[in-house]
């Protein structure tokens, strides 16, 4: 019988069931991952552990593998924006993004930028939404470069920027 709090796989299980762990590991504010409280410096073990990283429905974070599964905690989003490159114009704009595990992420209708307020405070933070629903903070540098770029406006008066064929408003 399965957990309530164990992630739903949409793939068909077969051999043994995934057993729960208890991995001790945190991701900070920073985008630093640490575990038993010690930070992993080396960064082939955290893209190996990214590599496995999900998110429920319920904004719960876990590390699954085939055979074992365990929640970690996540203080704001697991990776960080660090740094874009644009190319072209207007709507035939391309913006690639670059997270602190230096993986490339296009802006477009697959990963599209969100705002949303923090804490119930004034301040918007601008976060890109990756695959399986997992969540970039773009650094405030990058948020600065990337508001830089707006050239166009939305129906209702809002700046924003294109790429891919996509607008995305900044406010």
């Amino acid at each position: 019988m399965m957990s309530a709090d164990q992630p739903k796989s949409t793939s068909q299980q077969t051999g043994p069931r995934p057993v729960e762990r208890d991995y001790h590991m945190r991701i900070a504010a920073d985008g630093q991952w640490y575990h038993e409280g010690g930070l992993i410096k080396r960064a082939r073990l955290v893209k190996l552990f990214a590599s496995v990283l999900e998110v429920d429905a319920d904004g719960q974070h876990w590390l699954r593998t085939p055979v074992e599964f365990g929640r970690i905690e996540v203080e704001d989003a697991p990776f960080i924006i660090t740094s874009l490159d644009s190319k072209g114009e207007a709507r035939d704009r391309r913006i690639s993004l670059t997270d602190n595990l230096n993986r490339t992420h296009l802006l477009g209708p697959d990963q599209p930028l969100l705002l949303r307020a923090r804490n119930d405070e004034a301040e918007t933070v601008p976060y890109l939404r990756l695959d399986g629903g997992l969540l970039a903070r773009l650094s405030r540098p990058v948020w600065y470069e990337l508001v830089s770029l707006a050239d166009d406006k939305d129906d209702k008066g809002q700046p924003g920027l294109w790429s891919v064929g996509c607008f995305f408003p900044l406010s």
